[in-house]
């Protein structure tokens, strides 16, 4: 650790095209390393330095990337926008090329390094295990999660992956990543198309046989979704059921679902939407046979359609909001700075739970690999996350001053939007596993038969484009679906019983 001090400093006192620094002093979380010195540099804890920021006339503070925790990086970041000092990060020593940096390596400190909580950290060797020779399917593959997901997934060396998405240019970018990192193969199967095309699912099932699928597809936008609920069944519920039937039909090991924070006590069509396929994806966990409901809504039973060899498990993870993903808030606020201003935000006491990309998906990986079918996979994601401060730093990091160089406005909740998200009801238990940070939300079971009837009640009334039965219907099924800033608040003062007992 002191040779890797002796590099940092000998690097930035080097003289390059544009720079040439001084260090005057170290800062060090290690209790061992405080008060002694590198080559006459003092070695100082952070309670020690920052009474010193002024006196040190300090131009610029350089953060090691991966040798700081971030409870410590969050009080240097603050202290030092509060001075007007610029903060940037260095690769660590590890990554320099033969022993030199790059000075185009030095980056300006994001918002992503100062996520509230420490980094989840997931084990990858039993994931890379379990991917390794395996066929596996993506859906969403040109989203943000499932983009990553299929970069994390290549590296284990499946037999098969086939990337689907509608999004024709996002599934072309995805696949030229994949080939930059790992050049060129057969193994990866680029499919166009849409999961609510049943012949479309069943091509992929017959000709590429997935062992694993890792269903990402949805749509997620909640203003977006409260204006077209039809849309969101037919995507959210209507495509899932599609996958998670032939999953089932074709005898798939696994299948991880991809959920949302906003399944939980919703409060909008899109989160209703998704805890509707959580509840059909573990309702099919157990059962053997198939309800066949015609139009007037009687069923009859097939027997055993689904019995195959290999008994399914259906997964499912459960997270809130993904930094940097498409049409999140970062990148629009990253946006509004760059214009000038002003940054909007919803609502003065909004929060949200924050997870990076990469920990999002290694968390669906690893509840891939552990689950034993019929769980919901929660994790502890730290504390929330004010919006408006979350602006509030975004500003200050980009070097402007809040309230003075650039405007915060508070625009007003959005049709759906609650000012805070939750990881569980009131209903659900938390069960620990082997992994501290993650946890499985013990969810109440619903009856196949209800739940395959009701589903498909709200599945034809979409078709139908009968929007405001077809809210009332995700009502009954779903009681604490309780609608804000929304045209569907009137449906629930409405008495009714719901169609799903507990």
């Amino acid at each position: 650790r002191r040779r890797g001090r002796r590099l940092i400093r000998k690097a930035m006192e080097q003289s390059s095209q544009h720079h040439l620094y001084k260090v005057v002093a170290f800062v060090e979380g290690n209790k061992d390393l405080i008060g002694k010195n590198i080559d006459g540099i003092k070695i100082y804890s952070f309670e020690q330095i920052k009474s010193r920021f002024k006196s040190l006339h300090l131009d610029c503070v350089f953060l090691v990337d991966g040798e700081i925790d971030i409870e410590l990086k969050n009080s240097i970041v603050e202290n030092c926008l509060g001075l007007q000092i610029p903060v940037k990060v260095i690769p660590p020593v590890s990554n320099w090329l033969h022993g030199h940096i790059n000075f185009k390596e030095i980056k300006d400190v994001n918002i992503e390094d100062l996520l509230n909580r420490p980094a989840i950290q997931l084990t990858t060797k039993h994931v890379q295990q379990f991917i390794h020779q395996k066929r596996v399917l993506i859906t969403g593959a040109a989203g943000s999660i499932g983009s990553e997901i299929a970069k994390q997934v290549v590296s284990s060396d499946p037999v098969s992956l086939v990337l689907l998405d509608q999004n024709e240019t996002g599934l072309y970018e995805i696949n030229y990543e994949i080939e930059k990192l790992y050049g060129k193969s057969e193994k990866i199967h680029v499919c166009i198309g849409d999961i609510r095309d049943k012949n479309t699912l069943l091509y992929i099932f017959t000709v590429y046989k997935p062992q694993v699928v890792f269903h990402a597809a949805a749509y997620k936008h909640v203003p977006m979704m409260e204006c077209n609920p039809s849309e969101a069944i037919l995507n959210n519920v209507f495509g899932t059921k599609l996958l998670a039937d032939l999953a089932k039909r074709y005898g798939v090991e696994r299948f991880v679902f991809v959920s949302t924070d906003k399944a939980i006590n919703p409060t909008n069509v899109m989160g209703a939407s998704k805890r509707l396929a959580e509840i059909y994806v573990q309702g099919l966990q157990d059962y053997k046979r198939e309800i066949v409901v015609d139009m007037e809504g009687n069923f009859r039973v097939i027997s055993e359609p689904f019995e195959t060899q290999q008994h399914t498990k259906f997964i499912i993870t459960r997270f809130g909001n993904v930094l940097g993903s498409n049409g999140s808030v970062i990148p629009r606020f990253k946006e509004q700075i760059t214009r000038g201003g002003p940054v909007t935000v919803t609502h003065p006491d909004i929060i949200r739970y924050f997870m990076t990309i990469q920990e999002a998906c290694s968390l669906v990986l690893e509840a891939g690999t552990m689950g034993k079918g019929g769980e919901v996979f929660i994790f502890d994601m730290g504390m929330p996350v004010r919006i408006a401060d979350l602006a509030t730093k975004m500003i200050k990091l980009s070097g402007f001053t809040p309230g003075k160089d650039i405007q915060i406005e508070f625009v007003g909740l959005r049709p759906g939007e609650k000012l805070y998200e939750e990881l569980l009801n009131n209903k659900e238990e938390v069960i620990p596993t082997h992994h501290k940070k993650i946890m499985i939300a013990k969810a109440t079971y619903h009856e196949y038969e209800l739940v395959n009837i009701s589903i498909k009640k709200i599945i034809k009334l979409a078709m139908e484009h009968s929007d405001v039965p077809l809210v009332q219907q995700m009502k009954l099924v779903i009681p604490e679906y309780k609608s804000q800033n929304s045209q569907f608040e009137a449906l629930d003062s409405l008495y009714v019983n719901p169609v799903l007992s507990n």
